[in-house]
């Protein structure tokens, strides 16, 4: 399958999320694929699967852009507000 990321960036995120996922049952290590998926996943506020890929894009390839958007990631998730009501 060759996957062209460019092409995918377009797609809505669950279609996008399907022919990722179908590419990386054959190419696992696919460092890029797993970023480009979590991406997605983030568009759906499916955080913790975004997280996952992520982690996993990283532990394959350590320089991975994957890197920078688990960063964003978590500094979204640990932003704090003392100005509004926060839980």
């Amino acid at each position: 399958m060759n996957l062209e990321l460019d092409k995918i960036k377009s797609l809505p995120p669950e279609e996008a999320i399907e022919i990722l996922s179908r590419h990386l049952q054959q190419n696992p290590e696919d460092d890029e694929a797993l970023t480009m998926r979590g991406m997605k996943h983030w568009a759906l506020n499916q955080r913790q699967l975004a997280i996952n890929d992520y982690l996993r894009a990283i532990r394959i390839n350590p320089h991975s852009k994957a890197r920078m958007a688990l960063e964003f990631a978590n500094s979204i998730l640990d932003y704090y507000n003392k100005d509004l009501l926060n839980p």
